[in-house]
């Protein structure tokens, strides 16, 4: 099933029921989540919390329900499903088709705890080296999606920039959306053209840009683009507003480096639910930035279109050819550290493998097939992330 017929199937079905949201792992990006679609007080619909520890998803559950009451806004029941492991495929199964969601957010991590960022941008400034690790439950959710026949949209939260494309090209079903990575850099954007232009409503400004994450760390980090031209497009009202190299350099913003962050990321999949129950139940339109969405490696602008009665969601060919958006994306992708992915394979770049093997005295394989990702997910935890912490 398309993703414009899973839309259309939810326009239908929501004429008659609540809609259905799994969130599937409930940590700081899922719990963050759960407070956002709480405080909207929609009374229309209900949600699912799913994974392994009951008491941990209970004691979060609760808090979340007691303080959005206190504000007025508990109108959604949430319902607690344990004892989902995520590395059987069939116990994922199960819990989709007991539940039948209409939107599964991943928001699971293989190892939790730790952002990998923290140790490859400062070794090696790339963060494609965990991508067999950001697949790893991606994986397996989607499997057991398929073998529930779930119709459900489906909304990845780990570096979807390459996850999605690698599901896609070894035939696998695949999440409709990537949350985050670009999408975080937008807004910074918008927030630094206001400024260079007295602009007080920013939220007016139009951004339409295609960039991998890559791009989304170093401007974010260093205000800088290493020397990459951007693909971006920005309009305040119908006028055309220039982004240079000043208006990177202003995205280098004082910002958390704890669990504080996922408020980004939980804000992008809130981003993606609202538009989409909006598409279908309002008629509205909305454009977000997804990695990965439809398949394609990176991230793109999207549009959520909800204007007619077959409400459809596509990326928005508006300002640049798809061709275009796809090769500035492997640019940016390149530099962090993947090569290609196709044919169910994911390629790490030379420069990534040498780098590796200078500061972690470890080799990469130059090719990871879709039958060798969790393997290669333990190589990457038992020789670099728990070396790294010791």
């Amino acid at each position: 099933m398309t993703l414009d017929e899973k839309l259309r199937n939810l326009k239908a079905e929501l004429m008659h029921r609540k809609a259905r949201i799994m969130i599937i792992g409930l940590g700081s990006v899922g719990n963050y989540l759960l407070d956002y679609l709480m405080s909207e007080g929609d009374e229309n619909i209900e949600i699912v919390v799913a994974g392994r520890n009951f008491k941990k998803m209970e004691t979060d559950v609760n808090i979340v329900r007691v303080a959005t009451l206190i504000r007025g806004q508990n109108r959604t029941g949430i319902t607690i499903e344990a004892d989902v492991d995520l590395n059987e495929v069939e116990s994922i199964r199960r819990s989709i088709e007991k539940h039948m969601p209409d939107i599964i957010v991943n928001s699971s991590r293989a190892y939790s705890g730790l952002k990998y960022g923290s140790i490859s941008w400062a070794a090696f400034r790339a963060y494609g080296i965990w991508t067999p690790l950001s697949i790893k439950y991606t994986k397996n959710i989607m499997e057991a999606y398929s073998l529930a026949r779930s119709k459900a949209v489906v909304i990845n939260t780990s570096y979807s920039d390459a996850v999605i494309p690698w599901l896609k090209s070894a035939g696998k079903s695949y999440p409709d959306f990537g949350s985050g990575n670009v999408n975080h850099l937008v807004p910074r954007i918008k927030l630094a053209l206001a400024e260079e232009n007295k602009i007080h409503d920013w939220w007016n400004i139009d951004i339409t840009y295609a960039t991998a994450h890559f791009h989304d760390v170093v401007i974010s980090k260093e205000g800088q683009t290493e020397g990459v031209a951007q693909l971006i497009d920005a309009d305040y009202k119908g006028r055309s507003l220039p982004v240079t190299d000043r208006t990177f350099a202003a995205c280098k913003i004082s910002m958390p480096t704890d669990a504080k962050r996922n408020m980004m990321n939980a804000s992008s999949n809130f981003e993606i639910i609202r538009g989409i129950l909006d598409a279908v139940r309002s008629g509205t339109t909305t454009k977000v930035h997804s990695p990965g969405f439809g398949g394609n490696i990176g991230g793109y602008p999207v549009i959520l279109d909800g204007s007619s009665d077959n409400p459809r969601a596509y990326i928005d060919g508006s300002k640049f050819s798809l061709e275009q958006m796809q090769k500035k994306n492997r640019e940016s992708i390149f530099l962090d550290g993947i090569e290609n992915v196709e044919d169910g394979k994911l390629f790490y770049t030379d420069e990534l493998i040498q780098k590796v093997k200078d500061k972690f005295s470890v080799t990469l394989p130059k090719c990871v097939d879709f039958s060798e990702i969790d393997a290669v997910a333990e190589f990457l935890i038992e020789n670099i992330i728990e070396k790294a912490g010791k």
